[in-house]
């Protein structure tokens, strides 16, 4: 059996999570070891941090749910090398920011970036100090509105009660991401860009595998690798019912996208499933457009019955299912 902890006669903090004597100043964040600023006489760590701490292992499942493009966020963060989205904001900019766009990475991993024009870009694929990947990039935006042009935002540790990126962003706006062949939006004069920049765009641009966007369907990135291209599709089906729907197209011959391609697997992705087929190395993104748009239409009809899975079906599943990887 545990230890009791031993009591203390120090003030209890406030639950409304603000200071002593005030009941609308947040308590801010502090070091771990420092006196908690409510007042209560206890280390920061032992009081209002600990709410901080549970924010920072929670791990929230889904959280791109509720923005529009939410697919192509999760293949932006985990599956495409370079693009740019514009955001759209809830708010208008401030003044002498132009613009704001998410970039899958920025130079040297930075957090976000304000350019000496005052336009804003924000890194998508940054480790994140929390569980909540929406609570962390929302804090990363609202600094960087603020920064000093020609200065990048570095990382830190969100507060549990601020805002997430669905309290910022436009519900109703658009989310079109731009897919790029290289890094060269890093720089606004790529042509006249330093030595040494032009050097790290290079070694970015020889890691970055090709990766094209589809147009004919939602959050679909084919992309090129030496042995075979491969089609990587984000869908917002629950991951059981598209698992099920899967599985009775698979069973029935009817999962490929043409002649030599081959659905192989799916990963799992920030609460969604990313069904991943294999292409012949010849098999470009247009030649899939058309087979994408038509497998579309069979998932469509598989989604919609309900009828208890055959023996070959629940094969077929459950060979789906062990050759799934989770990413995140």
């Amino acid at each position: 059996m545990a230890k009791k902890r031993p009591q203390t006669k120090a003030k209890q903090p406030r639950l409304d999570g603000a200071r002593a004597g005030s009941t609308t100043e947040p308590v801010p964040v502090v070091g771990a070891r420092e006196p908690c600023p409510c007042d209560s006489g206890r280390r920061y760590k032992a009081c209002h941090g600990r709410a901080a701490a549970h924010a920072v292992t929670e791990l929230v499942q889904r959280p791109f749910e509720g923005l529009p493009g939410e697919g192509d966020w999760v293949a932006l963060r985990e599956l495409v090398p370079a693009a740019t989205v514009e955001l759209h904001l809830k708010d208008a900019l401030p003044e002498g920011v132009p613009s704001v766009t998410l970039a899958t990475v920025l130079p040297m991993a930075w957090p976000a970036l304000r350019r000496d024009d005052g336009s804003v870009l924000i890194g998508l694929q940054n480790d994140t100090a929390s569980g909540d990947i929406s609570r962390d990039l929302a804090d990363t935006l609202q600094r960087a509105l603020t920064a000093e042009p020609g200065t990048p935002v570095q990382g830190r540790r969100a507060p549990a009660d601020g805002p997430r990126l669905q309290d910022l962003i436009d519900p109703e706006g658009t989310f079109e991401p731009v897919v790029h062949a290289g890094f060269e939006f890093w720089v606004p004069d790529s042509q006249n860009a330093t030595t040494e920049v032009t050097a790290s765009l290079e070694r970015a641009n020889a890691a970055a595998i090709p990766t094209v966007k589809l147009s004919g369907v939602d959050a679909a990135y084919w992309c090129e690798t030496p042995d075979k291209n491969h089609l990587r599709w984000v869908m917002p089906h629950g991951e059981e019912q598209l698992l099920d729907a899967l599985a009775r197209l698979h069973a029935a011959g009817r999962s490929s996208l043409g002649e030599g391609t081959r659905l192989v697997g799916s990963f799992r992705a920030h609460g969604l499933t990313v069904p991943v087929w294999d292409l012949p190395t010849g098999v470009t993104a247009d030649d899939v457009e058309k087979p994408a748009a038509e497998f579309a239409e069979r998932l469509a009809a598989a989604l919609a019955t309900d009828a208890p899975l055959t023996a070959d079906e629940r094969r077929a599943r459950g060979g789906l299912t062990n050759r799934q990887v989770t990413l995140s």
